[in-house]
């Protein structure tokens, strides 16, 4: 039984010391798929989440009209062919109660929910090089001893909700979009504030704005935007992206971001102006992703194919938004199509004709505070508010492992070291931090740029295998050498540095938290490039990794 190893006493953990061969942080996509391989293989582990239940991202960000983005039938697990096909979409991209279901459905299926405890936060991770394991500690008190620490934290699960002087201050309800509360949130006739029009804002926007007695919005930085198709499936359509579950799982995870989708158009160099025009405009009708990760790969690091591809989007939003001053608020000029996050949404930019709602730029004029009575700009403007709704983002990639004190072997510390330069072994360990495994974390896919399942499958299942294998040797202790970090941060930096993604400020880059260091948090290279030298690495014994 997995459970036979376990020692302490309640189920909460509230007194003794609980002993593990492993602990899951997070019990989300990763954590949940992580927790029922290593319980196959007969380990003794725990999975811990802050949250009451499972989910993950899908458990916090339940704002208005949060959902998909990857479309529903790709965005599952692909290990069990009975698991696929006993869940059925009821459209598309679909949202956040039914994505939350889902989950459930899965640690129901799996009888997951035996071997989580929720409501509990890992604040301390201490490696113990004599013994060989994990000292750990929770918000609760309870102390844990495990071989194995592994992340699955989620890139990104880190909000930065202390963003503005005076938050405090607020008069009204004030909330971030990563921790919206469950309990129905009455916008009726009411004056509401969103901050922030990246992906998550951009939802927000657009489906509260016919609620709202008025709606003002604070946009700093323009998003390129693509429109969403989402369609409701039938029956029949369900019976269809099921059949396709054998290509689907073969498919995947060898493509470049992990989607059904590749780049199959051929060299932006060898087609005439005119097909490259076609292609954009059948691609744009798709309603979906397509268009920035499967029209043509030169998107990402030639300045001519991105600035004419550039130039068709901003055609497709000025058609649309039509008023000069929304055009220059909201229409990106200054960074390519494709090097920042690319959103889709549903009548957003239509959503600025509406009597009711207002723009206001804060890129040369910031806000400066929060006052209790709304906003307040640089040039002394105030706009008042009875409710503010802060869609300012994440600290990505590794804000979620840096809020934990993990310290590896002579003390270091993970904080410390990633605010000094963000290194990882392939986004799987640290060298200096011994059987601590990764997931969503800098230098893999998973960090960005993948659909989510697709590449959070395959590193659980690499870590599964990896573990397999120490412990299939009567060894006891992993970790990555510093000669193999430095080779995959090398590479990773080699192809990244090629790409205008690395020239442009955004979120990939840590650019939106001060005095992060820079470099991009996402392996660039592809999904099924990374997973091959992922296997390559298994295959050949694990170099750039030393076992004892």
């Amino acid at each position: 039984m997995a459970n036979a190893m376990m020692s302490g006493t309640a189920a909460d953990g509230s007194a003794g010391t609980l002993k593990l061969d492993a602990v899951v942080i997070g019990a989300g996509v990763a954590g949940l798929y992580q927790l029922h391989q290593l319980r196959k293989q007969g380990l003794s582990v725990r999975a811990f989440d802050s949250a009451a239940d499972v989910g993950g991202t899908w458990y916090w960000n339940r704002y208005p009209g949060a959902r998909f983005d990857s479309e529903a039938y790709i965005y599952q697990y692909l290990f069990s062919d009975e698991l696929y096909k006993g869940w059925s979409w009821s459209e598309k991209f679909p949202g956040q109660p039914e994505i939350e279901r889902w989950m459930h459905y899965v640690a129901d299926r799996l009888d997951l929910r035996r071997d989580i405890q929720f409501e509990t936060t890992i604040e301390r991770a201490q490696f113990d090089e004599t013994a060989g394991r994990w000292r750990i500690a929770t918000g609760r008190g309870q102390e844990i001893d495990a071989q194995f620490l592994i992340t699955c934290c989620g890139m990104l699960s880190a909000p930065l909700t202390s963003v503005f002087p005076g938050q405090e201050s607020f008069a009204g309800p004030l909330f971030h979009t990563a921790r919206w509360p469950k309990e129905p949130v009455d916008l009726a006739g009411r004056r509401v504030g969103v901050v922030g029009i990246g992906a998550t804002g951009i939802q927000v926007i657009q489906t509260i704005a016919e609620a709202v007695g008025h709606l003002t919005v604070f946009a700093r930085t323009p998003q390129y935007v693509l429109p969403m198709k989402n369609l409701r499936y039938t029956p029949s359509d369900q019976e269809s992206y099921k059949a396709k579950f054998p290509w689907l799982a073969e498919r995947l995870p060898r493509t470049f971001s992990g989607f059904a989708y590749d780049f199959e158009n051929g060299a932006w160099a060898e087609r005439m102006p005119e097909e490259r025009r076609a292609i954009l405009e059948e691609i744009w009708e798709d309603g979906s992703l397509k268009l920035w990760l499967a029209s043509f790969a030169e998107i990402f690091f030639d300045e001519a194919a991105s600035a004419e591809i550039s130039d068709f989007v901003r055609e497709t939003m000025r058609a649309r938004l039509k008023d000069p001053r929304l055009c220059e608020i909201l229409i990106p000029a200054d960074y390519g199509f494709g090097t920042r996050r690319v959103p889709l949404e549903v009548n957003f930019l239509e959503v600025f004709h509406r009597p009711n709602v207002s723009l206001v730029g804060v890129r040369d004029n910031p806000i400066v505070r929060i006052t209790p009575a709304g906003i307040r700009l640089a040039d002394g403007t105030e706009h008042p508010l009875d409710i503010l709704i802060l869609a300012t983002g994440f600290d990505a990639g590794t804000g979620a492992l840096t809020r934990i004190d993990i310290r590896g072997r002579d003390g270091r510390s993970l904080t410390e070291e990633w605010g000094r330069d963000i290194r990882t072994a392939m986004g799987l360990q640290v060298h200096g931090y011994p059987n601590l495994f990764m997931t969503a974390a800098p230098l893999a896919p998973s960090a960005a740029l993948c659909n989510m399942t697709t590449c959070l499958q395959q590193q659980t299942e690499w870590i599964s295998d990896c573990i397999a294998h120490l412990r299939g040797r009567g060894l006891r202790v992993i970790e990555a050498t510093r000669d193999g970090q430095d080779e995959w941060v090398a590479h990773h930096d080699a192809l990244a540095n090629a790409t205008l993604v690395a020239k442009t400020d955004s979120w990939y880059m840590g650019s939106n938290v001060a005095g992060k260091p820079r470099r991009l948090l996402s392996y660039i290279g592809g999904v099924g490039t990374y997973r091959q030298k992922c296997e390559e690495v298994a295959a050949r014994g694990y170099p750039g990794f030393t076992m004892r």
